[in-house]
């Protein structure tokens, strides 16, 4: 059997976080969406039901029995007990909206649904950008005790400082920690295989440190934050999810942020994440093509996947950055900047696509991940039509 994850309902609310991947691959805790429902449900076969240019680099549904999910929230133990506990033609409903079902791809359709059951529990559900910083202190909690369950972490130095509870704090093998403080008295801490934690860090949790990532000497971690894996940090962060592949490695404040794979913060680059007058932060919103209240006080920069900053850049409060923008112009840039916008500003020309290609190319060969022509067909489509 495989898992489908479905995009229908969320997509579009996520954008520029998925103008380059479905919803299922957003993450946030310490897992991607597929990854925490992989591990919830035993089910290592996933496809996905996206928007049809990204569908060539993210499987389609085979046509079999299938289990049928909307990805983005965090079930709670009944719940996942119901979808485990589904049979064919049956499904379950949340706020109206299909939730999860058990059917057949090959002739899938709402008919086929013999049994709905209505969930009436109030769920954890991801709607915006926003909500993956704002709950990933739950998250968190949620993915380390699914990881760490039943497991005991590798020993901390004897050169750390350490306040808190010791069983908040997990250690994978292969990590490296010497001369940092932690403390799991405000939140867990997770440290993911391979990763290092340089002298001088200080971490305060809750924090997630994926696999083969790193915080620079002397950083500021304030939770909650996730850095995902094959990523660099230093200076300071306070509560942003890094999806992975991405680099912050020099000083430089940023808060209550998302920010894609295949980026880099050049040094003392700088997102403010409070407005002067302490009013409710706005942010972009593609599906409205407006700008529209978050009903926080606290948000910075949502930036897309390969974009870039030059050093000493400053990103207003409530930021949204598109896929593969270069912000190097003096002065603060607009509180939206465009995909492949060349110097960040409104009315800049936009980055060659064949320059885009390059970039990438060498941004991710430093990681010795390969840039495909199914990468290279996503930002085609994005520049010419998104």
């Amino acid at each position: 059997m495989q898992l489908v994850f479905s995009d229908s309902r969320f997509w579009e609310d996520f954008l520029p976080l998925t103008f380059t991947r479905p919803v299922a691959e957003m993450r946030c805790g310490i897992l991607t969406f597929s990854e925490r429902w992989q591990k919830l449900l035993g089910i290592p076969e996933i496809s996905f039901i996206t928007e049809d240019f990204l569908q060539e680099k993210f499987k389609k549904p085979e046509l079999e029995e299938s289990l049928f999910i909307v990805p983005n929230f965090l079930p709670s133990e009944n719940v996942l007990t119901q979808i485990r506990d589904l049979k064919l033609g049956e499904a379950l409903v949340y706020e109206n909206e299909l939730l999860a079902a058990k059917v057949n791809m090959d002739n899938f359709s709402l008919h086929q649904i013999e049994k709905m059951t209505d969930i009436h529990e109030e769920l954890l559900f991801f709607k915006q950008p926003t909500d993956l910083f704002f709950y990933n202190e739950k998250a968190i909690d949620f993915d380390f005790e699914l990881l760490t369950k039943g497991r005991t972490s590798q020993e901390l130095s004897e050169t750390n400082g350490f306040l808190g509870d010791p069983d908040d704090l997990f250690i994978e093998e292969g990590a490296s920690i010497e001369f940092a403080t932690l403390n799991t008295k405000t939140g867990k801490i997770y440290i993911g295989k391979n990763t290092e934690v340089m002298e001088g860090c200080n971490l305060r949790g809750p924090i997630a440190l994926c696999e083969e990532s790193k915080f620079n000497l002397g950083a500021k971690i304030y939770g909650a934050t996730t850095i995902g894996p094959h990523s660099k940090v230093g200076g300071e962060v306070n509560n942003i999810v890094i999806f992975g592949y991405t680099n912050k490695g020099h000083d430089g404040f940023v808060g209550n942020s998302v920010i894609g794979e295949w980026c880099n913060l050049g040094a003392d680059t700088n997102s403010s994440n409070l407005k002067n007058n302490y009013a409710e932060v706005k942010l972009w919103n593609y599906r409205t093509k407006r700008f529209a209240n978050t009903g926080l006080q606290f948000a910075g920069v949502i930036m897309g996947d390969h974009s870039k900053t030059a050093i000493n850049t400053q990103l207003n409060t409530g930021t949204v950055v598109g896929v593969a923008a270069n912000i190097f112009k003096s002065g603060f840039p607009p509180n939206l900047i465009e995909n492949f916008s060349w110097g960040g500003m409104k009315g800049d020309e936009k980055f060659k696509l064949e320059k885009a290609y390059e970039v990438a190319e060498k941004a991710m060969a430093r990681r010795k991940v390969p840039f495909t022509d199914m990468d290279r067909n996503i930002l085609k489509y994005i520049y010419q039509n998104l």
